[in-house]
């Protein structure tokens, strides 16, 4: 399948392409120049054309495959593939198309395996003074050393460094969980001075067990927290 390069000022997400096609097909269509405008592209009839002819084509061919999908169980690689996918931060609705099923199906695929919530941006202020309730598949008691888990409270995955004991509080006492020293995983993307091009990064923290969540249960689906 063609694909049109893009330039990075231009608007060719999909929903103002399905717009512009919606409006150059209406009743009263507007005008191809004012197609580019709406799509921040140079006044090209040639090009406009192409463009939109690629976005439909996209669009039936996902179709297309949803209707082969439907009915059929997720398989193991499609497993896999949403689950890292939405470890990796991308939205439910990104991964459906990504694997030609509906919404609906992803959401509860990675409900019933037991993926801890990926909290969105907008969704940050409904939990700003709560965490995020963690699936039961998640629920531990005490973790090791150097275990990759699920931090409800950063929204991403942290690394155990530390079973706190010397301190004057006792956490199990008070709290009935055992508080760990985490280094929270950060993705970042950038060049040093000193230690070159950096893509992880973090910071240290702390947090009582049941704010964590243990990942083991995804290596039967071929997940490796530790790539």
């Amino acid at each position: 399948m063609r694909q049109t390069r893009k330039r990075e000022h231009e608007k060719l997400d999909e929903a103002n392409l399905n717009r512009v096609i919606e409006l150059l097909e209406g009743e009263q269509p507007i005008t191809k120049k004012v197609a580019c405008e709406m799509l921040n592209i140079s006044y090209n009839t040639t090009r406009l054309g192409s463009i939109i002819a690629e976005h439909k084509d996209i669009i039936e061919y996902r179709a297309t495959r949803k209707a082969q999908n439907r009915g059929k169980r997720a398989t193991d690689l499609e497993k896999r593939d949403a689950i890292e996918r939405y470890l990796d931060g991308q939205t439910v609705s990104e991964i459906a198309k990504g694997l030609f099923r509906s919404t609906t199906f992803v959401r509860n695929l990675i409900d019933n395996i037991g993926v801890p919530q990926k909290i969105t941006k907008s969704e940050m202020s409904v939990y700003r003074h709560r965490t995020p309730i963690l699936p039961e598949q998640c629920v531990a008691e005490e973790f090791d050393i150097d275990e990759r888990v699920w931090s409800a409270k950063y929204n991403t995955i942290a690394i155990i460094k530390k079973h706190v004991t010397e301190h004057a509080t006792n956490y199990e006492k008070t709290y009935d969980s055992k508080m760990y020293q985490i280094f929270v995983i950060t993705m970042t993307d950038f060049d040093t001075k000193y230690f070159g091009w950096q893509k992880i990064g973090g910071f240290w923290s702390h947090a009582l067990a049941y704010d964590l969540g243990s990942l083991r249960h995804l290596k039967e689906y071929g997940i490796d927290i530790y790539k």
